[in-house]
């Protein structure tokens, strides 16, 4: 375990993760030999929607999304998760099956936790109940957003808020004040806002008569101008 570079890894995300800032070292230390390593290639399924397990994961390298499935094969993307984040928490917590599909976007590594191994940290540390409540009101949140932006917002209004959401959190900014994101498919963005590829074939074409965005080899350069049409129709 001396050399196990998921070891280390695990250990390094510990000290970085809010829901467990509040750990003695102590206990920082027992509950990060708890967790495991997992290795997934790109596009496989770390578990399905209705899956009867709850474990705990956090992403040790790249990066992996939550979405729902259609039963015709269709996919809502509800958000991805990158290194640092963790996901699995509502069936950790309540025990029922899980609420969306996991499916690695890229080759990663995670670290997985037992059910019993948290619920025994929990009754050591109650404080970490309180961090991990929440950070699932923050998902919650999150949640609500993407539902009002599918009953309210028209599919430009989707795709721009989209690419801000991204370039917040993942997009590095030019000294001309563009966010450079990693370029999607249409087809993935069809996913993350509920529209079909031709909506998005339609829409990726006006955002780029009007200089919203830009596509640039295996990027997408986005305007400074998108917070200011993002808050009206385009």
């Amino acid at each position: 375990m001396k050399n196990d570079p998921g070891r280390a890894l695990i250990d390094k995300c510990f000290r970085e993760l809010p829901v467990f800032r509040n750990l003695s070292d102590a206990h920082l230390t027992q509950l990060s030999r708890d967790f495991i390593t997992q290795h997934v290639k790109k596009g496989e399924v770390i578990f399905y929607q209705s899956d009867v397990s709850n474990d705990l994961y956090i992403v040790l390298e790249g990066s992996v999304r939550a979405s729902l499935m259609g039963e015709g094969g269709e996919e809502l993307i509800l958000t991805t998760f990158n290194k640092g984040d963790f996901f699995g928490e509502m069936s950790l917590l309540d025990g029922k099956p899980r609420s969306a599909t996991i499916i690695a976007e890229e080759e990663s590594m995670l670290g997985v936790l037992k059910r019993e191994r948290l619920l025994r940290a929990i009754k050591n540390d109650p404080v970490i109940a309180i961090d991990l409540l929440s950070a699932v009101v923050q998902r919650l949140r999150m949640a609500d957003s993407m539902i009002e932006s599918l009953a309210f917002l028209d599919v430009s209004e989707r795709v721009v808020k989209l690419f801000l959401q991204i370039a917040r959190t993942t997009g590095e900014k030019d000294k001309n004040g563009f966010f450079r994101i990693k370029r999607l498919t249409h087809k993935e963005l069809a996913s993350h806002t509920g529209a079909s590829r031709e909506a998005i074939t339609k829409v990726m074409k006006v955002l780029a008569f009007r200089k919203i965005i830009r596509e640039e080899e295996n990027y997408f350069l986005i305007s400074p101008d998108a917070e200011k049409i993002a808050e009206k129709a385009i």
